[in-house]
């Protein structure tokens, strides 16, 4: 079992930048693969972006291809979400995710398959 707390969030310029992080407890976090989601107000949770359990395997929305990038630290259980160029469609509270890894490439959309959610971090853009 893992548990995951995000922070980072918080007010940016349109085109500005910004580091969310993903703190998670339990000392098999190098066997989750990790996930990131993010839900705006009167919409659905979509999917950003994903990484493997060993990190060598990234997987982003097309939606933030190019300006976000998820990368992780299994020696100090956390994983981090780059996003740059912000826009006034990025604005949601950022949700980490961890589930269990079958093997060392797998990394999922799907929130379904997700076991574990912090909960959430906001992020704001300002134009």
């Amino acid at each position: 079992q893992v548990q995951v707390a995000e922070s980072g969030g918080g007010l940016v310029q349109d085109g500005g930048s910004l580091r969310l992080s993903c703190a998670a407890s339990g000392r098999t976090f190098s066997s989750y693969a990790m996930g990131w989601f993010r839900q705006a107000p009167g919409k659905e949770r979509d999917f950003v972006a994903a990484i493997s359990r060993t990190g060598y395997t990234t997987y982003y929305a097309e939606s933030v291809k190019g300006r976000f990038t998820i990368s992780r630290d299994n020696a100090k259980n956390t994983v981090h979400l780059k996003m740059n160029s912000l826009k006034p469609e990025d604005p949601a509270i950022y949700y980490c995710t961890a589930t269990y890894a079958r093997n060392n490439s797998y990394s999922t959309a799907r929130s379904r398959a997700y076991e574990y959610w912090g909960q959430g971090t906001q992020v704001t853009v300002s134009s």
